[in-house]
């Protein structure tokens, strides 16, 4: 169980692609194309359920700060109607996911922002760019905006000049935003709705979120309505161009009243801010730089970080999340308790079901190595309507593998044959290529004990 855990989980990370190792004896073939990519229809909107003080809290925090911990001097944003274009190696899935964003911007954040043809000057210019000529440049970016920028051969030149320092904004007039063109279709619409919100507000993320993209945990992966109701505060007529955090905090009770009143009766407190050795902890941790012994230490100095801290919910989860990742190959035991610690912590809280989704697909690999089918089932079905409604399809697909791996252990071929095929369609989306989809499908196979 050991070495087949050790093999699976190593990959069972986010959502990216897996390595392209042969198969094993029980894997999954495909013995005919794949069904069509299968895309979300609809979006989920549950209305942020927090109170309005710990939102105005956020929100100056988002506003007011780099993720490097350095202050934003003023408030920037655009002013009048918003223009984006899509230029470079775009695809025809890229675009209409960037439409649907816009379309949701306008009716959820009330800002004025509209798509041209790639051929007219915009605002707001997405360039996709292969993903190797984007990290020879920014090696640890999957993707990134900047000010000031309109193209890809621009941002060469300008890349280590003030020209591209958000604290210098006075206004924000043009920005570029950069995404890879040959991912998988979920990493470019995700990076679309990360990246297209911090063009527009917030440059900061919050480890202490739980209900947001703007998060470095990369739970989240769309705009939340959290998310949007920062965004239509940041646009609101009350806050304006080169305004002061003293001078946005003095506006934002009255403008969260009246865009969130729910959240005037809502109780809570805000949040005490993350420590800088906390987050120094959790690079360390994620970064694959240190050795692995150092990496597990620096889980650990995050976890008992935490616990000092009295905090729960988003970084309780996260530290053990990570502990658990980097324990998978050199104690699953170890691995499986902070899985564990990791679940407790996200399932005590509603707002953080989605982190609890992405536990079960660990747990699930540990249940389908023991043999343990009917727990295999409990976990995929207790997440994958948490997953589609986030619209997580590589988070849902992986959900449904497992799902159909646990019920051919348990003799429903049929079932298991039907599930797996519903599955392909959003590991399309998920994963992107055949190769990777027949990757995620092998290593789930190669769970299976007998």
């Amino acid at each position: 169980m050991n070495r087949i855990v050790a093999f699976a989980l190593g990959f069972m990370v986010s959502c990216a692609p897996v390595p392209q190792d042969p198969p094993p004896s029980r894997a999954v073939a495909l013995t005919s194309a794949l069904p069509p990519m299968r895309v979300f229809n609809t979006s989920y909107v549950a209305p942020a359920a927090r109170s309005n003080t710990e939102i105005a809290q956020d929100f100056l925090d988002l506003s007011f700060r780099m993720e490097s911990g350095r202050a934003v001097p003023r408030l920037t944003r655009f002013e009048g109607p918003i223009t984006v274009r899509a230029t470079g190696k775009t695809n025809p899935t890229m675009i209409r996911d960037l439409s649907d964003l816009l379309v949701r911007m306008r009716n959820e954040t009330g800002i004025d922002i509209t798509l041209v043809p790639a051929n007219q000057p915009a605002a707001i210019t997405v360039q996709a760019v292969p993903r190797a000529t984007m990290q020879a440049a920014v090696p640890r970016a999957a993707c990134f905006v900047v000010p000031r920028l309109t193209s890809w051969d621009e941002f060469k030149i300008a890349r280590r000049t003030p020209q591209v320092d958000w604290t210098t904004l006075t206004r924000r007039d043009r920005a570029a935003i950069f995404v890879p063109s040959d991912v998988a279709p979920q990493e470019i619409r995700d990076c679309l709705h990360e990246e297209l919100a911090q063009a527009l507000g917030p440059l900061n993320d919050l480890y202490r979120l739980p209900d947001s993209v703007f998060n470095d945990d990369n739970i989240h992966t769309v705009l939340t309505s959290f998310d949007m109701l920062v965004l239509r505060t940041f646009y609101a007529p009350e806050l304006r161009n080169g305004m002061s955090r003293g001078e946005a905090a003095i506006r934002l009770p009255a403008i969260l009243a009246r865009l969130n009143p729910a959240g005037q009766r809502a109780p809570g407190q805000p949040l005490n801010d993350t420590s800088r050795d906390w987050i120094e902890a959790m690079e360390t941790a994620l970064a694959s730089g240190a050795t692995p012994s150092r990496r597990r230490q620096a889980a650990q100095q995050a976890i008992a970080l935490g616990r000092a801290f009295g905090w729960t919910g988003p970084r309780e989860g996260f530290a053990h999340y990570a502990f658990g990742r980097l324990q998978v190959g050199n104690d699953p035991t170890a691995a499986l308790a902070a899985f564990n610690a990791a679940d407790a912590a996200y399932s005590a809280s509603n707002s953080t079901q989605i982190h609890a989704a992405h536990i079960a697909v660990q747990q699930s690999a540990f249940a389908l190595a023991a043999g343990d089918a009917d727990m295999t089932i409990r976990l995929a079905n207790a997440t994958m309507d948490v997953a589609e409604q986030h619209q997580n399809a590589a988070l849902l697909s992986t959900l449904m593998m497992f799902k159909a791996a646990a019920l051919e252990m348990r003799g429903d071929i049929a079932q298991a044959e039907s599930l797996r095929l519903d599955s392909l369609g959003w590991a399309r989306y998920g994963f992107g290529s055949d190769a990777n989809v027949q990757a995620r499908l092998d290593e789930i196979a190669a769970l299976r004990p007998f």
